[in-house]
């Protein structure tokens, strides 16, 4: 629970220190008085919205310090042992908002992200404002009271988050098909391009020998005349052959008289059976040659397909596998398309699958918690001077297949009178009876079972007579549960208290300064006498105030 705010140069507050009990605390004070400031202290400290308006004139910065009581068993503690911010059974929250409009958040003396310090101060304060019933004019505010009653927040997210998922997918599919789209003539033009390749049925030595052999076989006429003379030469009876054969034969009798004739033995030895396979070769050559000029037409036409092809592609002829090579990776890319729009399709459907069965489990919930708060609340909204009234939390199905929060609407009905047709709140509620409401709500629906401390600012608003003593008795009862701070103009509410603080503005020197005071009995019983006699307080007024003081005890 809360046990000590401390404030320093918030709005008219130069420094504040106040000392919280366990119980009902009620704040009063004149109109104007800076009764608020304490609320919005504590929204601050737990990670409300903040700007540079906040600080005093003349302050370089507004300092709010809170210091919390908490069990070692609550998850709060295991919150703060997994950031490494324990502090045993206590837990302080600071907050520093600099002129310059930055502000600094701290958990038990280390520095924290604002957003860690907001899900710290969510166990420790749950704040009712003022102001709260408006909200119900607000639809999506229906949804969020009936999830927080029915602890479906985070199904609820859990749902919103296949909603993304499911909406990134379909943006990426509807992305893709029109890139399909656009692709399609580039997929025909390379299809076409890659079967015109195909086609020729090339290979890569073909490629690389194809240019020879047409010079080749253009030119067969005079490399057979040419070649013929060479091995005429070579192979005739008196041709180079012969003549060397009969030399190492000659060489190799000699060497009988002088073995130095060995080395040119060798030599010519050699010489011959170079020479031998020179005109084995050449032979071969003019087989071949033969066959080329039978086909000098063949290749022609061969060739030009070839260069046509290399003309269209931009490169040489010993390029185009190449080229039909990379044709095929660009069209495997485009097919690949395919294959990820097929996979996008599962993951759309997996994901539509998830969201229905996420869906249909929220709303199973949220049907059988709306029956339970509509039933609590109604049910104190006949204490609160609503006789006859109801309210009804209407789960409507929407026809959207997929969407946020949901397959259902939550629409809040009211009928304030015995007789009436359940209508829309909106249309129905006056502002007294829609302050009515929002308490009764405020009440059913508060996490009292997971936050120790509840703030109720002004949540009595519009409300008078009996029906706010039994406000007051209300705030009471929660009290002997929980820790109750409640900002109130009433009496009735205020006698209720255990505990009795008062705000008061004075003027000083040129500048205005709040204090709260902790109100002694006596005091007390003069503070709620001013709250239900005005300005002049009578005997008779001071007695009412402390009857009504005792018999609340």
């Amino acid at each position: 629970m809360l046990d000590q705010l401390f404030v320093k140069n918030l709005v008219v507050v130069q420094e504040l220190n106040i000392e919280f009990k366990n119980g009902m605390t009620v704040v009063t004070g004149e109109t104007g008085a800076g009764k608020s400031i304490i609320i919005q202290a504590l929204s601050l400290v737990v990670g409300g919205r903040s700007d540079a308006s906040l600080v005093r004139d003349g302050a370089s910065k507004s300092e709010i310090v809170a210091t919390f009581s908490i069990d070692i068993e609550d998850r709060l503690q295991s919150l703060l042992e997994n950031l490494d911010l324990e502090n045993g059974t206590e837990c302080i929250l600071r907050r520093i908002i600099s002129a310059d409009g930055k502000s600094r958040s701290y958990v038990n003396g280390s520095n924290v992200p604002l957003s860690t310090l907001r899900d710290i101060g969510g166990y420790l304060i749950d704040m009712h404002g003022q102001n709260e019933h408006q909200l119900l004019l607000r639809s999506n505010q229906h949804r969020i009271l009936l999830d927080d009653y029915a602890v479906t927040q985070d199904l609820c997210e859990e749902v919103n988050s296949t909603v993304y998922k499911y909406q990134q997918i379909q943006n990426e599919i509807e992305d893709l098909t029109k890139s399909n789209e656009l692709l399609s003539t580039q997929k025909e033009l390379l299809s076409h391009q890659l079967n015109e390749l195909l086609q020729i049925d090339t290979t890569q030595d073909e490629l690389d020998s194809i240019e020879d052999d047409y010079r080749v076989s253009v030119n067969a006429s005079l490399l057979v005349e040419k070649i013929s003379k060479i091995l005429e030469s070579l192979d005739h009876e008196s041709g180079v052959n012969n003549i060397l054969i009969d030399g190492e034969r000659t060489v190799e009798q000699s060497r009988e008289v002088d073995s130095r004739l060995d080395s040119i033995q060798s030599l010519l030895s050699s010489a011959q059976v170079q020479v031998q396979e020179s005109i084995y070769d050449l032979t071969d050559y003019l087989n071949k040659i033969g066959g080329i000029e039978d086909n000098s037409a063949e290749l022609t036409a061969r060739i030009n397909i070839l260069h046509e092809l290399g003309r269209k592609h931009n490169c040489q002829i010993q390029e185009l596998l190449s080229v039909q090579t990379n044709l095929q990776a660009q069209l495997d890319d485009l097919g690949s398309s395919n294959k990820k729009l097929e996979g996008l399709l599962i993951k759309q459907n997996q994901c539509e699958k998830n969201y229905y069965s996420k869906s249909k489990l929220l709303s199973e919930k949220r049907l059988t918690a709306s029956k339970s708060l509509s039933k609590k609340v109604t049910d104190i909204m006949q204490n609160l001077g609503m006789p006859g009234s109801e309210i009804d939390f209407s789960i409507k199905p929407l026809r959207n297949s997929i969407c946020l929060n949901g397959m259902e609407e939550i629409i809040i009905h009211v009928k304030t009178n015995t007789g009436q047709e359940l209508k829309p709140l909106n249309k129905v509620a006056s502002g007294g009876e829609l302050s009515r409401i929002s308490l009764a709500l405020s009440v059913v629906t508060s996490n009292s079972e997971l936050i120790p401390s509840i703030v109720f600012d002004e949540v009595d608003v519009g409300i008078s007579g009996s029906v706010a003593e039994i406000v007051g008795q209300m705030l009471k009862k929660l009290s002997t549960h929980y820790q109750i701070i409640c900002v109130t103009h009433l009496a009735q509410v205020a006698a209720q208290g255990k505990e009795h603080l008062k705000v008061v503005k004075i003027q000083k020197n040129g500048a205005t300064f709040t204090h709260v005071t902790d109100l002694s009995p006596s005091q007390r019983t003069e503070e709620v006498a001013r709250i239900l006699g005005g300005i002049t307080i009578s005997d008779k007024t001071r007695v009412a105030a402390e009857e009504m003081i005792k018999s609340s005890a």
